[in-house]
């Protein structure tokens, strides 16, 4: 039984971000000013690993959808280094007497990105005209995220200066940056520390090191992180912030971090007591596609958020749909990020009632209107096996804010009946059967 809160898992947001509406990223080449800092735009920094549904993209996602802090009542688990230590014991951050090193774990949204910039911006002093303060981001586009906020929470330091290390961001060699803090991605921090002498790392304070579960997924990034990591002083103060806490992260985290104090949401066990949960036995994707029909004639559904195996037939199903006349909004793996976050945006304001869609939105998105979550196809991991994490982001994305919530899985064979009844036992929760012939049945379930 996995021990994460569906509501803790599936509230993947940022905080301090600007909204949708203010994002302005566009594919041009990244053109420093005079004093080597780039404006926002979307510079090139593409590898293969961001090209795929990966863990970076649906960070980013989350931080331009959302822009408001999670509403949790977990508690706080604090975990000092030192047994022996007078800190040993306290319970609030207050009483921690940071700056120390600090390992960071908690859900996105619930303001790591504030916690870290503000304490950069408590340690920079403005006259020294020298980096004072190193932040590692995965991506290009997570470093300009976190840029914004150290803008916007940094705006009555008005000689603060900020300068991003970002491949596109072309500096004369042998020249020293000024800024007081650098934000960029591992590969082009260490160019710029180890290479290029743009910046001495004997001078930085406060080093972080950004969404370490982001980090460790992409290929290089480890490496390189540590060895920066080995080039600071002795007395720099080492942050690091994860949204998830599995050994990989934690391995990397006490290579970089050394005696650190850990700060972690304890979990909650995950329940599914607001969501009502059904199965309908079916032959083939067209009798799928009728009883998903007849849901829709004989119960008033909000807004649904339907879910596919392929992109494919999330395709099939959105023209199928927008037929019968429904306003349909379809979102895949293929599209940029920015576009997707517009497709969510639209069906966040109701433009759109049904958003059909492959696993790219099963996390991050809070629609109050959401009252029916569909798995028209149930989700499976590359071995074929109940994919149990993924199902609960799925129908975690209804029964939100106190409301009962309804999902519906489509079975259209022995094997997915099999990973029906494994999902079942996963979580202790019986899934009923639902005859979407009898008008009645359906009824019953709305009430």
């Amino acid at each position: 039984m996995a021990t994460d809160s569906w509501a803790l898992a599936v509230d993947e947001q940022e905080a301090a971000v600007k909204s949708m509406s203010n994002l302005q990223i566009k594919e041009e080449k990244v053109k420093p000013d005079t004093n080597g800092v780039i404006k926002t735009s979307a510079a090139a920094e593409k590898t293969d690993e961001e090209e795929k549904e990966d863990r970076a993209a649906q960070s980013l996602l989350n931080k331009l959808i959302r822009s408001n802090l999670v509403d949790n009542t977990n508690q706080v688990e604090v975990l000092q280094r030192d047994p022996s230590s007078p800190l040993y014991s306290v319970k609030s951050f207050e009483e921690l007497r940071l700056p120390q090193n600090l390992i960071a774990q908690s859900q996105s949204g619930t303001g790591k990105t504030a916690a870290f910039v503000l304490a950069m911006l408590s340690r920079v002093e403005p006259a020294e005209r020298y980096p004072q303060c190193l932040c590692l981001s995965p991506t290009y586009e997570l470093a300009l995220q976190t840029g914004k906020v150290i803008e916007q929470m940094g705006k009555f330091h008005p000689e603060l200066k900020l300068a991003y290390a970002v491949r596109g961001n072309k500096l004369e060699r042998g020249q020293k940056i000024s800024e007081h803090i650098v934000i960029g991605t591992p590969g082009t921090v260490l160019d710029w520390c180890a290479k290029l002498k743009f910046i001495d790392p004997k001078k930085i304070k406060v080093f972080v090191l950004d969404e370490a579960d982001v980090m460790i997924a992409t290929q290089g990034h480890q490496d390189q992180s540590i060895r920066i990591q080995r080039m600071l002083p002795r007395n720099c103060q080492m942050l690091l912030f994860s949204a998830t806490f599995e050994d990989s992260v934690w391995k990397f985290a006490q290579k970089v971090v050394p005696d650190p104090n850990i700060i972690k949401l304890k979990r909650e066990e995950e329940t599914l007591d607001t969501i009502k949960q059904y199965y309908v036995l079916c032959n083939n994707r067209d009798e799928k596609f009728q009883a998903l029909c007849n849901l829709y004639g004989a119960i008033t559904i909000a807004q649904a958020m339907i879910f596919c195996h392929t992109r494919k037939t999330a395709s099939w199903l959105a023209a199928e749909l927008s037929k019968e006349g429904h306003q349909v909004a379809l979102l895949s793996g293929e599209m940029m990020v920015e576009q997707r976050a517009a497709v969510i945006e639209r069906f966040r304001e109701g433009k759109e009632k049904v958003l059909v869609t492959t696993n790219v939105c099963a996390r991050g998105i809070d629609v109050e209107q959401v009252s029916v979550v569909i798995n028209f196809d149930l989700p499976v991991d590359k071995d074929g096996n109940p994919d149990n994490e993924t199902y609960l982001h799925r129908i975690g994305r209804t029964g939100r804010f106190g409301k009962r919530g309804l999902a519906v899985n489509m079975v259209d064979s022995k094997h997915s009946m099999n990973i029906l009844n494994r999902i079942q036992e996963h979580f202790n929760k019986k899934i009923e059967r639902l005859d979407t012939d009898d008008l009645d049945e359906i009824e019953k379930i709305a009430n």
